[in-house]
């Protein structure tokens, strides 16, 4: 059977600022089978200047005039708070995680919740001090792509094997990630064993909700085949197609963002899964593995009754005497499969007949 899909519930800021709605998305998340809960750990003041614009998909029409730090400080939760978010969510046995937007929600994140991997952002993907401390870490890292080219994604994972380089004492303390330093260490036999081990890549379009024209799942071929890396798929598509056919295309980790209730205000809420769908995405997800089954190309156990019953014999098709030369007039391919293959048709043609066969006995065994 194909390995489990690791399945990721993101919360993100879906609570919108209420730590009793969050605490209610683990329990959602839990109840629909995921492995994980994710938020997101920021501060409105290190993450965005007050002048910064709303993104299109986080505007609530054309009228819009709200900064994205207006839109933050509104969904931003304490520390206390993401401390009893973990504490609830080991409680109930599903795993707790946060994505930190600045290095000091990281490090919170890192040091002090014990968050089990690093998940960077599409929009940290050249927040060069993040991959670095993501490496530092020694945990491992999803690294989701939105809006990223494949040279973009090289550059980023450079950063990110520097400071798993770092961390496995393969570079000194005191080394500083150079363009040089990066390309001599992401080349490194010892680092690329490591990135293997520890580094996904997540394909993912960043538009909430994306159509599926935009989607473009055959990337996450591409990106597996060029980094020699696990490759999953962050999906802000609608609906939970996507996600299904992710995992048939070789995807190791789902992402998608629910939402108690798509009606709320916020910009992600339209475009996440209700707990519903949820559920009916990782269902359907785990079914999908189970059909996915292993590259092997045999008859199963459960076939062989079946082959025998439906593949075909030689027979005679007329009588045949003893000593006579065997024409393609006397044979005939008929089932059960339990005579001599068919495969051997032309092979019998041309041999001599070692008995008489009446018409319909197996020719040859």
């Amino acid at each position: 059977m194909s390995e489990k899909v690791l399945i990721i519930a993101e919360a993100g800021v879906n609570h919108n600022g209420s730590v009793e709605r969050a605490i209610e998305m683990i329990d959602v998340a839990l109840e629909a089978g995921a492995d994980i809960i994710k938020f997101q750990t920021f501060s409105a003041d290190k993450l965005a200047r007050k002048d910064a614009q709303l993104a299109e998909y986080q505007k609530k029409g054309d009228g819009d005039t709200r900064s994205q730090w207006d839109l933050l400080k509104g969904l931003e939760l304490s520390h206390e708070e993401f401390a009893r978010l973990r504490d609830h969510a080991k409680a109930k046995n599903i795993g707790f995680l946060s994505t930190g937007f600045d290095l000091d929600e990281l490090a919170f994140l890192i040091d002090e919740l014990h968050i089990p991997l690093v998940k960077v952002a599409s929009g940290d993907l050249t927040f060069a001090p993040m991959l670095v401390e993501a490496g530092l870490s020694n945990l491992p890292v999803i690294l989701s792509t939105g809006m990223a080219n494949i040279p973009e994604i090289e550059q980023s994972l450079k950063f990110i094997a520097f400071g798993f380089a770092k961390a496995n004492g393969i570079v000194g303390a005191d080394a500083y990630p150079s363009a040089a330093e990066l390309d001599l260490y992401w080349d490194d036999p010892r680092v690329q064993q490591i990135m293997k081990q520890k580094c996904t890549i997540l394909h993912c379009t960043t538009q909430y909700p994306a159509e599926l024209d935009i989607l473009n799942l055959k990337a996450i071929k591409l990106i597996a085949d060029k980094f020699g890396l696990p490759v999953g798929y962050s999906d802000h598509s609608a609906g939970i197609l996507a996600s299904t056919v992710a995992v048939a295309l070789g995807a190791t980790v789902i992402e998608k963002h629910f939402t108690l209730d798509k009606t709320l205000e916020g910009p992600d809420h339209e475009a996440s899964l209700d707990p519903t769908e949820l559920k009916a995405m990782i269902d359907q997800i785990r079914l999908t593995t189970i059909a996915l089954g292993e590259e092997v190309k045999e008859c199963q156990p459960i076939e062989v009754s079946n082959k025998a019953a439906v593949r075909r014999s030689l027979v005679a098709k007329q009588p045949i005497a003893a000593g006579a030369v065997i024409t393609e007039a006397d044979l005939e391919c008929r089932r059960p499969g339990a005579g001599r293959t068919s495969f051997d048709f032309y092979e019998v043609i041309g041999s001599v007949a070692t008995q008489d066969y009446a018409i319909g006995e197996y020719v040859g065994q």
